[in-house]
């Protein structure tokens, strides 16, 4: 188990945003939480990540206790996290953002190999590096925020609403990039409001609901569940 998270319970100052909640991540996979606005997605995530700390319960990745450790730590454990609204640095270039993903690595020439993956999986960014990031289209700098996240090399990365804002063509390619990133041996826990699109690309997914889990199962059935369709599928 790469990742288990296990009775988990967050607060931001008197609201009960998480609640016992317990989900987990196999090496390999492609899990992810769908739920309504507000359900408890990203909070999961940033607790994962660092950037909120938990009240109580675990967290475990790759058998080491992290709840509650610094967001750079996690990083340099294999930890990566997008976040909704992508986190880019706006007045630094394509290729200074690509820089600061690899920051607490050590191994320049593995850095290299990984930037030119990386821009092998996103060549707009390629086509781009000189460029102000805050000058880019919405879809450029998801592919970016993704691309920087890869530069760290880990072994889980977390994706936050990665389609937001983009095009219908656009959130197509972004899916596509995240299940060859996946197939390339990078383990991806995805919250994402296109409940459709998450379900498809993902091989297990949970339905979070008021910071709940009700329901977890692998993704093809619960595309076929009639409570999942009628409330997040349109049908």
């Amino acid at each position: 188990m790469l990742l288990s998270v296990q009775n988990l319970d967050v607060y931001y100052g008197a609201v009960h945003a998480l609640h016992d909640m317990t989900i987990a991540v196999d090496s390999g996979e492609i899990v992810t939480l769908i739920g309504a606005n507000g359900a408890g997605k990203s909070t999961t995530l940033r607790a994962i990540s660092g950037m909120i700390k938990p009240r109580s319960g675990s967290i475990r990745f790759n058998d080491q206790e992290i709840g509650g450790r610094a967001s750079h730590e996690l990083v340099r454990e294999g930890l990566s996290h997008v976040p909704e609204g992508r986190g880019i640095f706006a007045n630094l270039t394509v290729h200074e953002n690509l820089e600061l993903g690899a920051y607490a690595r050590k191994d320049k020439r593995n850095i290299v190999s990984d930037r030119e993956r990386a821009l092998t999986l996103f060549p707009r960014v390629r086509e781009r590096l000189k460029q102000v990031a805050g000058t880019l289209s919405g879809g450029e700098q998801q592919m970016l925020a993704i691309a920087r996240a890869l530069l760290a090399r880990p072994k889980l990365l977390l994706l936050d609403e990665p389609s937001l804002g983009l095009a219908p063509q656009l959130v197509q390619q972004v899916f596509s990039i995240i299940r060859e990133i996946n197939r390339q041996g990078t383990t991806i826990l995805l919250v994402e409001q296109n409940a459709h699109m998450a379900l498809t690309v993902a091989h297990r997914a949970y339905v979070i609901q008021t910071g709940q889990v009700i329901k977890g199962d692998k993704a093809s059935k619960l595309l076929e569940d009639p409570e999942v369709k009628k409330a997040y599928l349109g049908g």
